[in-house]
């Protein structure tokens, strides 16, 4: 018999003890997301696998707004974020800081998500784009390895929030977080 749990009865964080909390090095851009709704379901996804920060890019909506905070539910407050106005300024600052840039793309020579090894040693910035155009191909130009993740329907493309649930649960995974 299965009886679901209250919330009261996850031992959840808090949003302070979650700021405190050590965090995956991994800090996702979303590059001129549109939707925020998306931009919200990003911001829970990140604070249910601890991911370190999310970088807001061009025409993103930042919080707070009632859209993001419908799917994100408080999560834009618990995980930290910025704004850039140009995605690859956000990626070369990025870079400086010695991140490893991934762009979440269909690509010439990507590599499957399966057969991604992160190394935990190691800072990673994970960009995932636009819901029509993807990731920008100058920021695509600007990384060092392109992650994509595996299809096998008629359609050629996910939904930005469920592709940056399946990265970061295998980030996660990977990661030896779970």
């Amino acid at each position: 018999m299965y009886r679901k749990l209250r919330n009261d009865e996850l031992e959840r964080l808090s949003a302070e003890e979650f700021k405190r909390a050590h965090k995956l090095k991994i800090t996702v851009i979303l590059d001129n997301v549109r939707s925020q709704h998306n931009i919200g379901s990003v911001f829970r996804t990140a604070d249910s696998f601890f991911i370190e920060r999310i970088i807001l890019c061009g025409i993103c909506a930042v919080p707070p707004t009632p859209e993001i905070h419908k799917s994100a539910l408080g999560a834009e407050f618990s995980v930290d974020w910025q704004y850039y106005k140009n995605t690859s300024e956000a990626v070369a600052a990025l870079k400086e800081e010695g991140y490893i840039i991934i762009s979440v793309e269909q690509a010439e020579n990507s590599i499957m998500l399966h057969n991604f090894e992160p190394d935990p040693n190691k800072k990673y910035a994970l960009v995932f784009g636009n819901e029509v155009k993807g990731v920008s191909q100058d920021v695509v130009d600007m990384s060092d390895s392109v992650l994509e993740i595996p299809q096998f329907g008629t359609k050629h493309s996910l939904n930005i929030s469920v592709s940056a649930g399946a990265v970061l649960w295998e980030c996660c995974k990977k990661l030896k977080l779970v």
